[in-house]
C-alpha cells in the first residue's frame, strides 16, 4: 500500500513530468525522497548518506538533461535512489510491499535510464569517456556525464579516465561530486587539492583539473536545486571536455548521517526515532574479533606491523587499531590496487603488513597480488572478508576471491572451519617470512572451537573417520554442511585447511578407502577447490562430486535458493549420493 498517496512524487512517472514542475515543487519533491530513503533504508536497510548528499543533483539532471538519450554514469552507482525514483520506479520507495522491486544499484536490466551494472567506484570516467567516443565515430550529438564522487577519485581507474576525457574533442561533462568523505574520512593528497579549490570558490591557480585541460567549473551549494539548474544548463551541448565540481553535504536532512558519516554510509535496518540498530549486535567472539585481538597482540609486542584496508575499517573493526596505534594502521583511499602494492613495498622492506579486503573488491587488484606480490614471493598477509556465497547484488559477489588467489603461483590460501582455528592460522601467517598468506576470515556461523596449533608450511587434512565416504568440507561449509552430511551418511569428515594447496599423502590413503570423495566450498566451482581435488584423482577409482557455485551472476537471490539450485543442501547431497 502506497504509504503517501499525497506525494507530489506519485504524479512523477519520469524526467518527463519532473521537467513541468516549478523550483518550489522540486524542492518540495526533494523533500519527499528524502523522507522515503529513511523509511525505506530503516526498513530494509541500505545506503543512505550518498543518497540523501545526491537529492538535488539528480533532480536538477533530469529536469535539463534528455534521459535516456543523454546518458549519466553514476560512479558506484549506490548513490541512484534518487534517480530511481525520478526515471518510473517510485513505487519501490513508496509501497512498502515493492521494497524488493528495484535492485540497490544501477541495472539496464531493470530501466533503460540505467546504463550498466556499476557497483565499484572509480570506473564512471573511463566508461563515460568511451561511451563519448562511440557517440563521435557514430556520428551522434548527445550528451554524456559522468558522476563521481571524491572518495571514488582515490581510486587509480578515475585518473586513467581523467587522462583519456581531457582530450575529448567534442561533449563530455565530468562531475566531481566533492562531499569531503569517503565510506571513512578521505585520504591523501587529494584531500589538499580538493579544499584549495573550495577554500578559493574554485579559484585557486593550483588547480589540477585545468592543469589537465579541463574548462573548469565550480558550485559552491550543490545541495540548491535552482545553483544546480542552472550549472547544468550551462554546461549542456557544450563541444568540449568539462570538470564541474560540486560540493555537497553527505547525509543532509538527516543530523545523525551529518554527525556520523562513516556509519551511515550504508546501514542495517533502524529505528528512525532513536538511530538506533534494530538488528541484534553480532555476538563476540567473531572472525573480526578474532583478526583484530590478533593484531593488538603484535602491536603492543612492538613488532613493525601494519593494518592496511582500502577505505572500509568499519568492515573489520579497524577503527579500534585506527583510533588506538596510528602507527601501525594505513588506509590507502578507495584503492585496492595501491593497498596490495602498498603492502608488497612494506614486506619488501622487512615490514609485516597485514592487508585487510574485501572479497568483491579485491577483483580490482588483481594484477598486484600476481604481479607484485605472487611474482615477487613477498610475505603478505591478507585477511580476506567477505569471501562465500549470498544473496547480495551481482556486482557485490565474493565468490571470485578463492579463484583468483589460489589459481596464482606462491599464495597460500587457508580456510578456518572455526575461530580458533583462523587465529592459529593468522599467527602463523605473520610469523611465517617465505610466502604470501591469505586467510579466507569466516562469513557463515562458525564455532569458537578448542586451541589450535600447526604448522601450515605443509599441510595435513584434519580427519574424522567415517565409512566408504568422505567430505572434504571446506572453510564455513565444514559446520555448514559438512557435519550433517557426514552424519546422514556415516561418512568421513575432512577439513582440508587449505583452498589451493592439497594433502596428496591424505587424497591418496582416501580415495583408496573410499568410494564417494564430496567437495563442499564457499565459492565457485570453476578454477576452485573440488576441482583441484578431482583432477588429483582422476586416475583413480573413486568417484568425485563437487559442490559449489556454478560460474553464473546472481542478482539479489535468497541465500536458500541459491544453495538449492546449485543442489547445496544437506538432502540434496545425500540424494546425489545414494544415485550414485
Amino acid at each position: 500500500m502506497n504509504k503517501h498517496p499525497e506525494y507530489l512524487l506519485n504524479k512523477v512517472s519520469g524526467p518527463k513530468d519532473l521537467k513541468k514542475l516549478t523550483i518550489p515543487e522540486m524542492e518540495e519533491l526533494a523533500t519527499e525522497i528524502r523522507t522515503l530513503i529513511l523509511e525505506k533504508d530503516a526498513a530494509k536497510g541500505g545506503h543512505l548518506g550518498p543518497d540523501l548528499g545526491i537529492v538535488e543533483a539528480s533532480i536538477a539532471y533530469h529536469y535539463v538533461f534528455n534521459a535516456p538519450k543523454d546518458k549519466i554514469v553514476w560512479d558506484v552507482s549506490h548513490q541512484t535512489y534518487p534517480h530511481k525514483m525520478l526515471t518510473g520506479r517510485a513505487l519501490a520507495w513508496l509501497d512498502p510491499e515493492h521494497y524488493e522491486d528495484v535492485t540497490p544499484y544501477t541495472n539496464p536490466d531493470e530501466s533503460p535510464y540505467d546504463y550498466y551494472a556499476v557497483g565499484h567506484t572509480s570506473t564512471s570516467i573511463a566508461l563515460a569517456t568511451g561511451m563519448a567516443k562511440a557517440r563521435d565515430l557514430m556520428g551522434e550529438h548527445e550528451n554524456i556525464m559522468a558522476l563521481i564522487g571524491d572518495g571514488s577519485m582515490t581510486g587509480g581507474l578515475a585518473y586513467e579516465g581523467l587522462n583519456n576525457a581531457a582530450i575529448e574533442p567534442h561533449n563530455l561533462v565530468v562531475v566531481v561530486n566533492d562531499n569531503q568523505m569517503s565510506i571513512d574520512d578521505n585520504v591523501g593528497g587529494l584531500v589538499t587539492a580538493l579544499k584549495k579549490l573550495r577554500d578559493s570558490n574554485g579559484e585557486t591557480k593550483e588547480n589540477p583539473f585545468t592543469a589537465m585541460g579541463f574548462d573548469y567549473r565550480y558550485i559552491a551549494d550543490g545541495n540548491d536545486i535552482k545553483s544546480m539548474i542552472e550549472a547544468f544548463k550551462a554546461v549542456k551541448d557544450v563541444d568540449h571536455p568539462i570538470l564541474l565540481h560540486i560540493n555537497t553535504l553527505k547525509g543532509k536532512g538527516y543530523q545523525p548521517a551529518i554527525d556520523n558519516e562513516e556509519a551511515h554510509h550504508w546501514v542495517m535496518p533502524f529505528d528512525l526515532k532513536t538511530d538506533k540498530s534494530t538488528v541484534p549486535a553480532p555476538k563476540s567472539p567473531s572472525a573480526t574479533s578474532v583478526a583484530m585481538d590478533v593484531m593488538k597482540e603484535h602491536i603492543e609486542n612492538g613488532e613493525k606491523i601494519m593494518a592496511i584496508n582500502a577505505a572500509i575499517p568499519g568492515v573489520f573493526g579497524l577503527d579500534e587499531i585506527k583510533d588506538k596505534y596510528p602507527e601501525n594502521y594505513h588506509d590507502v583511499g578507495i584503492a585496492e590496487q595501491e593497498s596490495v602494492a602498498f603492502a608488497a613495498g612494506m614486506a619488501k622492506e622487512g615490514a609485516i603488513p597485514v592487508l585487510f579486503e574485501n572479497s568483491t573488491f579485491l577483483q580490482r587488484a588483481f594484477d598486484q597480488l600476481s604481479h607484485d606480490v605472487a611474482a615477487n614471493d613477498l610475505p603478505v598477509v591478507m585477511m580476506v572478508a567477505g569471501g562465500g556465497i549470498s544473496g547480495t547484488s551481482k556486482i557485490h559477489l565474493g565468490v571470485f576471491d578463492q579463484v583468483m588467489i589460489s589459481n596464482l603461483p606462491n599464495w597460500i590460501y587457508l580456510a578456518p572451519t572455526t575461530l580458533a582455528e583462523e587465529k592459529d592460522m593468522m599467527e602463523w601467517a605473520i610469523k611465517q617470512r617465505k610466502h604470501p598468506v591469505a586467510i579466507k576470515m569466516p562469513t557463515k556461523k562458525v564455532p569458537v572451537g578448542e586451541e589450535v596449533k600447526r604448522n601450515y608450511s605443509e599441510i595435513k587434512y584434519d580427519i574424522k573417520p567415517g565409512k566408504d565416504i568422505a567430505v572434504l568440507a571446506l572453510g564455513d561449509m565444514y559446520d555448514m554442511l559438512g557435519k550433517e552430511v557426514t552424519e546422514k551418511l556415516g561418512a568421513s569428515l575432512v577439513n582440508p585447511i587449505s583452498a589451493n594447496i592439497l594433502d596428496k599423502e591424505a587424497l591418496d590413503k582416501l580415495a583408496d578407502e573410499n568410494k564417494i570423495i564430496i567437495t563442499l566450498e564457499d565459492n565457485l566451482l570453476d578454477g576452485g577447490f573440488g576441482e583441484k581435488v578431482a583432477s588429483y584423482l582422476g586416475n583413480k577409482d573413486v568417484k568425485v562430486l563437487n559442490y559449489g557455485q556454478k560460474r553464473v551472476y546472481t542478482d539479489q537471490i535468497p541465500l536458500n535458493d541459491i544453495l538449492k539450485d546449485n543442489r547445496m543442501t544437506v538432502d540434496q547431497i545425500v540424494e546425489d549420493v545414494k544415485n550414485a
